[in-house]
């Protein structure tokens, strides 16, 4: 009997970081596909946030994991076997593998790899980053030429995305990010007007120099005190689009003692008739394929760059989900398994 390497789920880590004994590193069979299933050896393993959330058991649009479930998560590879008229052997896909060398899944839930597109092109700029990049701030940032757009989180895989697609929609840009090598990256590669250095500079006082007319579209991935700065700055009929909020993720939400303060700035959202509105990407699935052309032509033509941050090795699974929440990771966090 063929077996594999799988991680599953040891630890629920709710109000704590994530440590390494959250996880436990088993061996499985490999199980052959049944109908309309697919056998994906795994090449690449990309992470979020959100899996945290999952490990948590807290509410979330994902099913959460059991404990001595298969870790979840997306993945790239190369069907090695297929039971669906939709995929042959050989089609390289993404989709939901969960953290496995061998993931049998259905079809339904894979996509194909499009032709003269990496696998990790597939799972980072245009796949589920791309895509949150591109159907958050159309529809919901709603970027006008001529706006002052800031993003936190800005050299992350969807905060640098966002800031691209808001300089080609006319915007005036500003990113918000940790370190002196990631705020270069963003001005001189790829041409924001601006960056703050959270870890050296007041981002308060920097907002208001930089956009002394105010914020008129705010992109959230951090919350908490960056947050509260951003909505002290905002220009009448102001968007705040909150895409994520790291700064909060190892906090317990079901003990509000342990949770970080709520902005204080918030009603200036009154005196600026500004919104705030959340989203998740399943919301506006219809415009997938839109939002795939137009990412793809972008990429292909430079118009939008991408960073890859690569590990490599499967039983560094947990520490490259680690690097998302200290900051370690630059770009797109992705790890290497196998595979050609």
């Amino acid at each position: 009997m063929t077996t594999q390497r799988q991680w599953v789920v040891a630890g629920r880590p709710v109000g704590r970081a994530l440590q390494a004994t959250d996880f436990r590193l088993d061996e499985a069979p490999v199980t052959q596909p049944g109908p309309g299933e697919v056998l994906v050896e795994t090449h690449y393993l990309s992470f979020d946030p959100a899996q945290k959330s999952w490990m948590e058991n807290a509410a979330s649009y994902m099913e959460p994991v059991e404990i001595g479930g298969v870790m979840p998560g997306s993945g790239g590879g190369r069907v090695i076997a297929s039971n669906s008229p939709d995929f042959a052997v050989g089609d390289l896909v993404t989709g939901h593998l969960g953290w496995r060398e061998r993931a049998t899944v259905a079809a339904s839930n894979l996509g194909k790899v499009p032709d003269g597109v990496s696998i990790t092109a597939a799972l980072s700029v245009l796949g589920t980053t791309g895509k949150t990049a591109y159907l958050g701030l159309v529809n919901v940032g709603k970027p006008k030429p001529g706006d002052t757009l800031v993003i936190s989180g800005a050299a992350g895989a969807t905060g640098s995305v966002v800031g691209q697609i808001g300089k080609l929609s006319g915007c005036r840009v500003i990113g918000i990010a940790g370190g002196p090598e990631k705020c270069a990256w963003l001005t001189d590669e790829l041409g924001f007007d601006a960056a703050i250095d959270y870890k050296a500079e007041k981002v308060r006082s920097r907002l208001r120099e930089l956009a002394p007319h105010g914020i008129d579209v705010f992109w959230d991935n951090v919350g908490g005190e960056i947050l509260n700065d951003a909505l002290g700055r905002l220009a009448v009929g102001a968007r705040v689009v909150i895409c994520g909020g790291i700064s909060r993720y190892n906090f317990d939400a079901r003990d509000p003692s342990q949770m970080p303060p709520g902005p204080r700035n918030y009603f200036n959202v009154v005196f600026t008739g500004a919104t705030i509105q959340g989203f998740l990407m399943p919301h506006y699935e219809a415009q997938y394929p839109t939002a795939e052309a137009r990412l793809q032509d972008w990429v292909q033509s430079g118009a939008i760059r991408y960073k890859e941050d690569m590990q490599a090795g499967f039983e560094n699974a947990p520490q490259a989900l680690m690097r998302l929440f200290d900051g370690g990771n630059f770009g797109k966090q992705l790890l290497k398994v196998g595979g050609a």
